[in-house]
């Protein structure tokens, strides 16, 4: 089944991009935007509308193909690509990926993602977010040549079995982390807040007292909204960095202490934390983070440590799982390109010791989360994303529901 065209359409994705830099030096947020100048390069204001860019394939017999091209919220942050404006880009799918796929056959995902992701312009590979959305267009045209649902094209390619049950979900507040996570305990989430704590004075506290009271309201709201007293969901909080930022990056026993006491506080729930600090370096990230989990098995410490910033490509994933630094990778769907980079990182972490969230952002689409539960129920990683958006409902519904489609079609054909 051959393609025969290649359209792209502008779009807009589930949330904004955020200036993260800003932020950490100090953008005060005014309702639903940021007071302040941006920091980061290709920024206009610290917070801006999210764009993405649909890629629809156009195969022989008239069936249409597609993926989403989206980047992360904090783009141009932690080692990751530039801001990614649909203008700027479209044309460049245009010039570089149509005379690539068009007249092609649609036979094998892995192939023509390989040699999608090897195109060079000016010694550069593409931007992310375009090895993103076209492999999710590929993994699409493949599936309807060969009439079988994405996760099976997956299954077949990569020699895994596709999930005969829901992969666990994690759910994302932002900064609404009192009222969402109400949303989460009544929709019975497999993993929550996430909570957005990304800033030290409003959210952490100056001596991390702020985290650890919401972390004792976290735990109290859930034994008083569970109907099942068998509820018992991970509590996972992104801090971006701010521990390390209070007691110091390299501060391993300061850390792991306060790091057992909001794991002590958390109980009789299980508590991640991500991003603990960040070494503003792949390197220094890699060590800390090493450090920092080699400390906390040594002392029995019973919270989990969560790779993200400068965990980016699936080198870095494989890098960080090599050394064991964390217990968990976040798999940024689309800072790694092509969601088959997803996959490869999602099997090397199962392999190598080192548990497989795969993760992505509020910052995607509708389509790319779609596209991503089919990679997950193929590969089966700890948990996978609610995504996009940040309002709790909406990308659980997204995400869940495709779930429960794969397994009901697949059940069909058995």
């Amino acid at each position: 089944m051959k393609i025969v065209n290649l359209i792209c359409a502008k779009g807009r994705t589930g949330f904004y991009f955020d200036d993260q830099r800003a932020i950490k030096k100090g953008a005060q947020s005014d309702g639903a935007a940021y007071i302040g100048s941006p920091v980061t390069p290709g920024f206009t204001a610290v917070r801006q509308a999210g764009e993405a860019i649909s890629v629809m394939l156009v195969l022989e017999d008239g069936q249409i193909a597609y993926g989403d091209c989206a980047a992360v919220q904090y783009s141009g942050a932690g080692g990751r690509d530039p801001l990614f404006l649909a203008d700027d880009f479209i044309p460049v799918i245009e010039k570089y990926i149509k005379p690539f796929l068009v007249g092609r056959e649609a036979d094998s995902f892995r192939q023509l993602c390989k040699e999608m992701e090897d195109i060079q312009v000016d010694g550069q590979r593409l931007h992310t977010a375009i090895r993103y959305g076209v492999s999710q267009a590929i993994l699409d045209a493949v599936a309807r040549a060969k009439h079988k649902l994405m996760c099976e094209v997956v299954a077949e390619e990569y020699g895994t079995q596709v999930s005969d049950h829901l992969i666990p979900v994690f759910m994302q507040s932002g900064d609404s982390r009192y009222d969402n996570a109400d949303k989460m305990i009544m929709k019975g989430a497999d993993v929550l807040p996430h909570a957005l704590i990304n800033n030290v004075k409003t959210k952490l506290g100056e001596h991390g007292e702020l985290l650890k009271d919401y972390i004792a309201w976290l735990r109290d709201r859930i034994l008083k909204l569970r109907v099942d007293q068998n509820y018992l969901p991970i509590l996972h909080i992104d801090v971006y960095g701010t521990i390390g930022q209070v007691f110091g990056n390299n501060n391993y026993q300061a850390m792991a202490d306060y790091l057992k006491e909001l794991g002590e506080t958390a109980k009789p729930f299980h508590l991640r934390i991500e991003g603990p600090m960040d070494c503003e370096g792949r390197e220094p990230q890699m060590v800390a983070l090493r450090e920092l989990r080699k400390l906390m098995d040594q002392q029995g410490i019973d919270v989990e440590l969560v790779a993200d910033e400068w965990c980016n490509t699936l080198e870095d994933v494989m890098y960080f799982a090599d050394n064991k630094a964390g217990h968990m990778a976040q798999i940024k769907t689309p800072d790694l390109g092509g969601i088959n980079n997803t996959i490869e990182a999602v099997l090397y972490c199962k392999t190598h010791g080192m548990g497989a969230y795969q993760g992505g952002t509020c910052n995607e689409t509708d389509r790319s989360a779609q596209c991503c539960v089919h990679a997950a129920m193929a590969t089966q990683p700890v948990q996978i994303l609610a995504k996009p958006g940040m309002g709790v409902d909406e990308g659980f519904m997204i995400v869940y529901n495709e779930m429960q489609r794969i397994l009901a079609l697949r059940a069909a054909k058995a």
